[in-house]
């Protein structure tokens, strides 16, 4: 099997690896990065577990071949948190707003949201259920997953107003 040189920048680390022509990007993340946050679900972009930011756009890993993201910036689940150890504003309110339960979907469901916060501070909650709706749960029914990113937006728009600033 042919084997390539890539380099590419995950969760602001640069990595240098030789891989295997075939082999996945989720592949890559979980078995020679050891990110297992991203899960590996169906396989065949559909449920969304695999997700991650590709250059800032989400993307399906399990549909990307390692070679394919040589030079790209990804950000797993793991590269949300502000440190390690830590959850940042959007994974606290999924916690805050019960927005998981077994957990399977929660990488894929943060990743869409992420996406979705970076383009916007005052989603609606049909954006909101737009911006997930390509990733499945089994567990939550999304009620709780919507107002978890509502919460974060809502938190996130305020930390940009000045202290004392009406929420409007």
């Amino acid at each position: 099997m042919s084997q390539h040189e890539i380099t590419l920048t995950v969760n602001g680390r640069r990595h240098a690896a030789r891989v295997a022509a075939r082999l996945t990007l989720v592949d890559f993340l979980r078995d020679e990065l050891r990110l297992t946050g991203t899960h590996a679900g169906c396989e065949h972009g559909v449920c969304g577990a695999c997700s991650v930011l590709l250059d800032g756009r989400p993307v399906r890993s399990c549909l990307i071949f390692a070679v394919q993201a040589e030079g790209a910036a990804i950000t797993t689940v793991e590269g949300l948190a502000p440190e390690p150890g830590a959850l940042g504003v959007l994974q606290d309110s999924f916690c805050e707003a019960h927005g998981l339960q077994c957990g399977f979907c929660t990488p894929g469901m943060l990743i869409a949201a992420e996406a979705l916060l970076r383009r916007t501070l005052s989603p609606s909650e049909e954006e909101i259920r737009e911006a997930i709706g390509g990733n499945l749960c089994r567990c939550t029914g999304y009620k709780q997953i919507v107002e978890a990113i509502r919460i974060a937006a809502e938190r996130l728009g305020g930390a940009n107003l000045a202290p004392g600033t009406d929420h409007g």
